[in-house]
């Protein structure tokens, strides 16, 4: 028997807005778990929460699934009928040794065409300790990525690049914005490169929608990610990402833009946000189901 949802909704414990979509409900058709919303869980979990609540698609992390083994976490994909949405996360390709960084990227491709995922999303990462020259570090990074292109293109994986709020640009990604991601991409065949829109990071770009629809005509739409800008911020800002309709972001907007740019794809729901985390995984599910019928469709 699946468990009995909650009747509020988390972390906000305010009521359900809306009855849960349950399986079956056509509510649900693009609906996607990102595991990092359910971090406490095992990928077998998140696996067997997804199915008891309908949801249709599972997007990938690469430590749970190192965790359970690769064949075995493929085998368990397969098995189970989720389509895998997306795998995260390669990038980190500004630091000092290059090598390191694209071997482990390989690995990364080689995992998401083991698992079925269409693309690998890239944290392109930051500045290095001591360096300023942002243009300059952005531009090794594009070199870097070209050299994965071939074996990303070899492997059927397209390499999503994720602009990062600007918040992040020193340590995680010197790409900001949709445009700055597309700059780099557009250097490459769009089945090898795209784009990662994360409403998180983008919402607050006076040049999203341009960019949205940039990015549907050159067919570099490579995932969509639906979570909430809320305030406070926690001190580890990384963690802040609310539940859709928790915060400021025009989720919905940002859903018809990309479909309105001829994305067919699956909307994923990542949040890093310790409330959530702590919560009942099935409970944010049904939250997340709830939130996806309010405020995104």
């Amino acid at each position: 028997m699946s468990p009995v949802p909650s009747p509020v909704d988390v972390p906000s414990g305010r009521p359900a807005g809306v009855p849960t979509p349950g399986p079956g409900d056509p509510a649900l058709a693009r609906l996607s778990l990102n595991q990092a919303t359910v971090q406490r869980w095992t990928l077998a979990q998140a696996v067997d929460g997804c199915l008891r609540a309908g949801l249709p698609a599972i997007g990938t992390w690469r430590e749970p699934v190192a965790e359970m083994g690769l064949a075995k976490a493929a085998r368990l994909l397969r098995d189970s009928g989720l389509r895998v949405s997306s795998h995260c996360r390669g990038g980190f390709l500004t630091g000092p040794d290059a090598a390191a960084a694209l071997d482990d990227n390989r690995r990364a491709i080689d995992e998401a065409a083991e698992l079925g995922a269409p693309c690998l999303v890239l944290v392109v990462g930051g500045l290095p300790e001591g360096e300023r020259d942002l243009a300059g570090v952005r531009e090794r990074m594009a070199d870097r990525l070209a050299d994965l292109v071939p074996y990303a293109l070899e492997r059927g994986v397209q390499l999503a690049l994720e602009p990062l709020h600007p918040v992040f640009c020193a340590d995680r990604a010197v790409l900001s914005t949709l445009g700055q991601a597309l700059d780099i991409a557009e250097r490459f065949d769009a089945a090898a490169v795209g784009v990662e829109v994360d409403a998180y990071h983008v919402w607050w770009d006076p040049q999203v929608y341009e960019q949205i629809a940039r990015a549907g005509a050159g067919g570099r739409i490579s995932s969509f990610q639906a979570c909430d800008w809320v305030l406070p911020l926690p001190a580890d800002t990384l963690r802040g990402r609310g539940m859709v309709g928790d915060g400021h972001a025009d989720v919905r907007s940002l859903r018809r833009a990309v479909d309105e740019a001829g994305y067919t794809g699956d909307i994923e729901v990542e949040i890093f946000n310790e409330q959530i985390w702590r919560a009942d995984g099935h409970d944010v599910i049904a939250t997340l189901a709830r939130r996806h019928v309010q405020y995104v469709l």
